[in-house]
């Protein structure tokens, strides 16, 4: 059975995923009226991995005993000035996702959750990937400037992103 407390923080954590989703999807609109149409895939696919971190939790959550409550999710961000701002943005967002995912295994750890501490150690690894692919993104960007053949290409490169569900959705 999972504490009260634990399950009130992994709620809190779907509704940040959510709200997570709800952001790339944001930005893959922002991105759709560029027609910069690769990056805008791009965040759909990253939208897919949020709702679907979303639901691994939602999962664990339910089947420790706990209940799911599920609350309202603010609106996101809808304008940027550039690409590289967009990237930018994505970055510090997943820099404070990882926050909120440690403060979830360092409760873990204090209660003695140890099935909820083994849980979290696939997104502890799963943030240092997030983080990595928006800084190098935002890099790229940076570099580029608003040169239209670099943004062309980095649009091209980005259109090749495949969702794959993790393995904890996999059936």
């Amino acid at each position: 059975m999972i504490s009260e407390k634990m399950q009130k923080v992994l709620n809190d954590q779907v509704n940040a995923e959510f709200y997570s989703a709800y952001l790339y999807l944001s930005m893959a609109a922002f991105f759709e009226s560029l027609n910069l149409a690769g990056f805008a895939h791009w965040m759909r696919v990253q939208t897919q991995e949020e709702l679907a971190h979303g639901m691994i939790i939602f999962n664990h959550v339910n089947e420790r005993g706990g209940r799911m409550r599920l609350a309202s999710i603010p609106a996101p961000p809808t304008e940027w000035q550039t690409p590289q701002h967009v990237f930018e943005d994505a970055y510090a967002h997943e820099q404070k996702v990882t926050g909120l995912i440690n403060a979830l295994v360092d409760l873990a750890i204090k209660e003695s959750d140890h099935v909820t501490n083994a849980f979290l150690q696939w997104f502890v690894t799963e943030q240092v990937e997030e983080e990595l692919n928006t800084s190098t993104i935002a890099n790229q960007l940076k570099i580029a400037g608003n040169t239209p053949n670099a943004l062309f290409m980095i649009d091209r490169e980005l259109a090749a992103r495949v969702f794959t569900p993790p393995p904890q959705l996999q059936v």
